[in-house]
């Protein structure tokens, strides 16, 4: 368990008790011991939840066709650019990603990965915005694969919760 300065308790996984194992994609996060998400967080009463809708990835290459995947990159890129995205909703409100207590991340299968969603390339763009020296705060995170989103081309969409 820790605190952080707004006031939040955030549970972590004990690190030699999870009993699922290495989540899939994590396996080069974890080789430093902890888990990059959390097993829950508990918001106070009289903090507000700030609720975001979808956060999509930009086009990435213009001359590629607006609904296919060349247009916004792999799951890789997809992340690193809905995350800047909602990093950019949450600066809008006065928040930052340390105000985030829950993130879930919608997947489409990936043919690149067998049509499996490509947990890997999700966890190393993740990696990046959380438990980082930057953004130490790990959220509560939930990975599902869907068949499809609005366009075709994105393979990620992310709905996120922050409280302050």
């Amino acid at each position: 368990m820790t605190n952080d300065p707004a006031g939040v308790t955030r549970y972590k996984f004990p690190e030699a008790a999870h009993g699922q194992g290495p989540q899939s994609g994590d396996a080069r996060l974890q080789a430093g011991g902890a888990l990059p998400f959390l097993r829950a967080v508990a918001v106070p009463a009289g903090k507000e939840l700030v609720i975001f809708s979808g956060h999509t990835p930009p086009v990435m290459n213009v001359a590629a066709l607006p609904d296919s995947v060349a247009a916004f990159g792999d799951t890789y890129t997809q992340t690193v650019g809905a995350l800047r995205e909602l990093g950019a909703s949450l600066a809008s409100l006065g928040l930052g990603f340390g105000n985030l207590v829950q993130l879930r991340a919608l997947l489409v299968g990936d043919a690149a990965c067998g049509g499996r969603m490509d947990s890997e390339g999700f966890s190393r763009a993740y990696a990046e915005f959380f438990g980082t020296a930057e953004n130490p705060q790990l959220v509560a995170r939930t990975r599902l694969q869907v068949v499809g989103l609005v366009n075709p081309g994105w393979l990620v969409e992310l709905e996120a919760v922050a409280a302050r």
